[in-house]
């Protein structure tokens, strides 16, 4: 028998699940990870003010955007 044939047993077929594992695990947590830094990026964000019709007041001619809910 060849060396080659020996080396390639049920040890080696060990290391390759192994290293699979190792891949699926490192996509979940970069996956996790993305998705976390996305939500403290939303959750920290302020967007700026912007000017915009107020409830109640007289649209200039041109402007058509109101806010639903102004926080300015």
């Amino acid at each position: 028998m060849s060396e080659r044939a020996v080396a390639s047993g049920p040890a080696e077929g060990r290391v390759g699940r192994r290293r699979v594992w190792l891949l699926v695990g490192a996509g979940v947590a970069l996956l996790l990870g993305a998705n976390a830094h996305l939500v403290y990026v939303a959750l920290r964000s302020q967007p700026e003010c912007v000017t915009h019709v107020k409830p109640g007041a007289a649209a200039p001619a041109g402007s058509t955007f109101r806010a639903a809910k102004s926080a300015c």
